[in-house]
């Protein structure tokens, strides 16, 4: 019974992915879907940057999260210590995950658990990933109370969950080739506890674009960068996203030295060319090495050129070019620069 309802699911979401709506929009028509066969109390979708794994964009189900809990729950799902976070899921390629398969010790540590869910009156907790091509595109939370998720809802979500990644990414891809240009930089400063102390004039602009597309999104995303920050290795936390009007951000968050608390800066820099460009290879499907050279291309670096390069023969560029053509659905160097660098003045890698 359940492959023909994972059937029936996966042709639904493939009619959604062919209408070409945007990632908010794919999400919630397909939480409709799943929810025809797997009841929640509550559902959170996501949108993640697969070069990131940073959440860039969330919807709920019906039933939305109290505005309360949102700070809580984003602290725990860039804490390092929190157990099944969906970027160390995406790290792992693990495409569905359920609380309870937890070790009990490892359980009782859940900050998410302890500190949204059980308050919320919720116990059981099932975790979906949208995987594609080793890529993680978004993710799904799906939240009940009295029963665990089943071995037959498990095995359906498992077996829906890479039709909504082709669509995410897809949908993703979209986006980002019709990003629109504009906006200006900007600069954000939190206190300790994500709250806003200080901002540039532009910031106010990207609050109003973002916050248009669901109510108090963007201070929950400044949350979201001030928890990454404390918690990154590196010093620093990244991510990008887009506003209402299609225009991409991108976002990086470091903590202050100096101040007489925990104060983090974000910085807000419109993101088109090479930014949003590596977004778009990874949505293309093209590997590591096809990326190399596709960015060779760009520059308008010759055949021979990029041979020498990255140490390879002549032949094998022709052969990851006809791979990359075929992925992009190009017949042609500058036809690939154009789909790829849309805003690119003529065509430089129409050498050969």
């Amino acid at each position: 019974m359940w492959e023909e309802r994972a059937h029936r699911a996966r042709r639904e979401i493939a009619a959604l992915a062919a209408a070409g709506l945007g990632v908010g929009e794919l999400h919630a028509a397909a939480i409709q879907v799943i929810g025809t066969a797997v009841g929640t109390e509550l559902t959170c979708w996501a949108a993640i940057d697969p070069e990131t794994l940073v959440i860039s964009t969330m919807i709920s189900g019906e039933t939305r999260i109290p505005p309360e809990y949102e700070p809580r729950l984003a602290e725990a799902e860039y804490s390092a210590a929190e157990p099944h976070t969906f970027a160390a899921l995406a790290r792992r390629r693990e495409p569905v995950a359920k609380l309870s398969d937890l070790p009990d010790r490892e359980r009782a540590r859940s900050a998410r658990l302890n500190n949204v869910w059980r308050p919320l009156g919720l116990d059981s907790e099932l975790r979906m990933l949208f995987l594609a091509d080793g890529a993680c595109w978004g993710a799904a939370g799906l939240v009940r109370v009295g029963r665990d998720f089943t071995d037959r809802e498990t095995e359906f979500l498992a077996a829906v969950a890479p039709a909504i990644a082709g669509a995410t990414r897809l949908a993703v891809r979209s986006e980002a080739r019709a990003g629109a240009p504009g906006g200006h930089s900007a600069i954000v400063v939190l206190g300790p506890r994500g709250e806003l102390r200080s901002a540039t004039p532009a910031a106010r602009e990207w609050q109003d674009g973002i916050d248009e597309i669901a109510p108090g999104r963007f201070m929950l995303m400044m949350q979201v960068m001030a928890v990454g920050a404390r918690a990154a290795t590196t010093g620093a936390f990244r991510a990008r996203l887009r506003d209402v009007r299609g225009r991409w951000a991108f976002l990086q968050a470091s903590p202050l030295i100096g101040g007489d608390d925990e104060q983090v800066a974000v910085t807000i820099e419109p993101a088109s060319g090479d930014l949003l460009m590596s977004l778009l290879l990874v949505a293309y499907g093209l590997t590591s090495r096809e990326r190399d050279i596709c960015r060779e291309v760009i520059a308008g670096h010759s055949t021979a050129d990029i041979a020498g390069r990255l140490f390879i023969s002549a032949h094998t560029v022709q052969d990851h070019l006809k791979s990359m053509f075929a992925k992009v659905g190009v017949r042609s160097r500058g036809e690939l620069v154009a789909r790829l660098r849309p805003d690119s003045p003529g065509s430089p890698g129409s050498q050969v």
